[in-house]
């Protein structure tokens, strides 16, 4: 028999990603504080991979814990520039600091994706893109943010790529299911080898 799917999530943007693949899941929010989680981890230096990776295994173990014998997709996304981790906005002043900080630099989203089944972790991936800003002028940043408005709190670099976000780059190195947060190619691969999907 076929294990049920599910995605341990809330995004709307990874939903739409599974579902235009085409994949059978149902969808149910990771109970875990993810502030909790990530304070240790910077504090003892852990890396923005290792952030999400964490992240994304916590999230797809809690949610099997609660539906014995799914296979659950957990994901998470940080987005690194150096050494410096970014997280999402506090508010709009915190999404203009993102934006200034990011204007005319390169930076990287990581993102994480983890399988488990009954609390057991099978299998964990991370994926990488590079994006370079263009120069923002803060005038540009004030209204660009008027315009997408809160949406902006939603992801940690404050911007969409899928909506006007789009604007502010000048280059992308990476996959856009990476970049949306969730790496659909090695995922597909992986749930072909279970058996999860026809292959």
């Amino acid at each position: 028999m076929t294990p049920t799917l599910i995605l341990a999530s809330s995004s709307p943007f990874r939903r739409m990603l599974m579902q235009n693949a085409g994949l059978t899941f149902e969808a149910h929010a990771a109970e875990i504080d993810e502030r909790a989680i990530e304070a240790p981890l910077e504090k003892n230096g852990a890396s923005p991979d290792e952030v999400a990776l964490v992240l994304a295994r916590a999230k797809a173990k809690e949610v099997s814990g609660r539906f014995p014998g799914a296979l659950v997709i957990g994901s998470d996304q940080t987005l690194s520039l150096g050494e410096k981790v970014f997280h999402k906005p506090k508010d709009m002043a915190d999404a203009a600091n993102h934006l200034t900080e990011l204007s005319g630099k390169t930076h990287r989203l990581n993102s994480a994706i983890a399988l488990c089944r009954d609390g057991e972790l099978l299998w964990d991936h991370v994926a990488h893109a590079s994006l370079t800003m263009r120069s923002l002028g803060a005038e540009f940043i004030d209204q660009h943010l008027q315009r997408v408005g809160n949406k902006a709190m939603s992801s940690v670099g404050a911007y969409q790529l899928e909506g006007e976000g789009i604007q502010l780059f000048e280059k992308i190195d990476g996959d856009y299911f990476t970049i949306i947060g969730l790496p659909l190619l090695p995922l597909l691969a992986k749930l072909r080898e279970l058996g999860a999907i026809n292959g």
